[in-house]
């Protein structure tokens, strides 16, 4: 604990004046556990008398309280605490380019949008396996008394690289050795090392339209120029790729996000013949290729490079559970050791332990088991999903690419986007949280679109919630034709008469 004495006087009486300090101010939260006076003592320098003095003062006062053999705790105190000093909190202007750009990003979480709902149809999230919470904990112990306490590898431990290998060699067809593999936290990682090894500000990076915008974000965040390239129901349209090529080309061919087209074969070799050429590099996003339902996979482009030019990217986290936080990238073994020293020094590694007990959970077939469990699940609720759709929205909505991952993207084409932006702040207001596809865009879609998640629903609750969309959609339709059907839809004022205030944010 760290207190600072004041030098004023006997010094049991300046410790009293340092721990009333620190839980007036609220450093010391109230129900904290203070030191035993053994310890504060030895920490301080001081007798355990001075320690036993103080503690029984503030005792007397009513700061603290406990008992023999239990400890002493701070109490909750019925006035308010003394305000911390003003001191660095007020706002001042970015210290660095990078902080600017960054700034603009704040507050973009999904998961914040409609929390509390009854039905969040949330996309992103991933399915949490019943059972996979225990089956976690016995490979985390059975990894936390076998592993080495020290630091680990920055690339990564090497029983979880042998793992990737003999997983994306069965999964996925990619031939790869351990030194080329490096482990990442996620996706997210994986970008911004990619940003900090490939680009400096002002370089161009070529993303597809629609996009991941959590991706476009990190490359904005480090300086570089997007450069959006439209995409149809084959994936990127690589004619309209520029003469002077980008610094790296971002795709998901195995399942586009958010639009769930898969990039076609012809197109695969001609975005590689394009990179050879150019020259550029391309970062393949394979976020969720194991979830597919009722199609093969096809090659990944990974596995079509012969000229070293692909960096893969693939997470676990996806699969097993956000809180893992991990992944990995396949790397051009040109590129292999920046990005192995840029890993050094963002973090020094992943976390050991959690790796081990990945590794172990791979190698003895348990995540083969929960991807079985996973796929076989998240075909059912996509199914209920799209039936519930079918019955309650009907012909009002057409359904995209629904073969693979974790969301559905459902078009509305009868209705403006003013309209979408009512049907979302009614759906909250009656308990469903919808979400757009607008944000994905530079420039929002001619026609609207919303994701909707199904890994967080049951069954039972995905036909509620498309229920309830249906019941919404109904609502906005009857707001529609209260006013003049020839004329344009008036989302503000019409919302604001069906929803009340909470949609003045429109």
């Amino acid at each position: 604990m760290f207190l600072e004495l004041d030098g004023q006087g006997p010094q049991y009486r300046q410790l009293i004046r340092a721990l009333r300090a620190a839980i007036l101010s609220g450093r010391l939260a109230a129900h904290a556990r203070l030191p035993s006076t053994r310890e504060l003592a030895l920490e301080l320098g001081c007798s355990r008398i001075t320690a036993l003095a103080a503690y029984e003062q503030l005792r007397t006062d009513g700061y603290i309280d406990g008992q023999v053999g239990s400890g002493s705790y701070v109490n909750a105190l019925p006035i308010e605490t003394m305000p911390q000093s003003q001191v660095g909190t007020t706002s001042i202007t970015a210290q660095s380019r990078y902080a600017e750009r960054a700034r603009q990003f704040q507050g973009l979480s999904i998961a914040e949008r409609h929390r509390g709902v009854r039905f969040d149809m949330q996309y992103g999230s991933s399915h949490i396996n019943p059972s996979l919470s225990a089956i976690w904990a016995r490979e985390l112990s059975r990894a936390a008394t076998q592993s080495p306490l020290g630091y680990g590898a920055d690339q990564g431990l090497l029983a979880l690289r042998e793992q990737v290998c003999s997983y994306l060699s069965l999964r996925r067809g990619i031939q790869t050795s351990v030194d080329r593999v490096l482990i990442v936290s996620g996706t997210e990682q994986a970008i911004a090392l990619t940003a900090r090894v490939l680009i400096n500000e002002g370089d161009t990076v070529a993303i597809e339209e629609p996009h991941y915008w959590g991706a476009s974000q990190q490359f904005s965040a480090h300086g570089a120029r997007l450069l959006p390239i439209r995409s149809d129901n084959e994936g990127l349209l690589c004619s309209e790729l520029p003469a002077v090529a980008p610094r790296l080309v971002l795709v998901t061919p195995s399942h586009q996000f958010p639009s769930g087209a898969v990039l076609s074969l012809t197109r695969r070799i001609e975005l590689l013949s394009y990179a050879d050429k150019a020259p550029c590099w391309i970062v393949e996003d394979d976020y969720d290729s194991e979830l597919r339902y009722d199609s093969q996979p096809l090659a990944t482009l990974h596995s079509l490079d012969n000229r070293d030019r692909v960096i893969y990217v693939g997470t676990l986290s996806k699969v097993m559970f956000g809180a893992l936080r991990l992944g990995y990238m396949v790397l051009p073994q040109a590129l292999r050791d920046d990005f192995v020293n840029a890993k050094c020094l963002d973090d020094r590694g992943c976390p050991t332990i959690e790796q081990a007990a990945l590794a172990h959970f791979m190698e003895d077939g348990g995540f083969e088991r929960h991807l079985r469990y996973i796929t076989r699940e998240l075909r059912s609720r996509r199914r209920e999903l799209i039936e519930g759709l079918h019955r309650h929205a009907g012909e009002r909505v057409e359904i995209g690419g629904t073969h693979a991952g974790m969301h559905v993207v459902v078009w509305l084409p009868d209705y403006n986007h003013a309209q979408i932006d009512a049907l979302i702040t009614l759906a909250c207001e009656r308990g469903l949280g919808l979400h757009s596809i607008a944000p994905h865009y530079n420039e929002r879609p001619v026609v609207p679109g919303l994701m909707l998640g199904y890994c967080g629903l049951s069954n039972a609750q995905l036909r509620d919630a498309t229920q309830l969309f249906g019941e919404c959609l109904d609502a906005i339709d009857a707001i529609a034709r209260r006013h003049n059907p020839k004329q344009a839809f008036n989302a503000p004022r019409a919302a604001l008469e069906y929803c009340g205030d909470s949609a003045r944010s429109l």
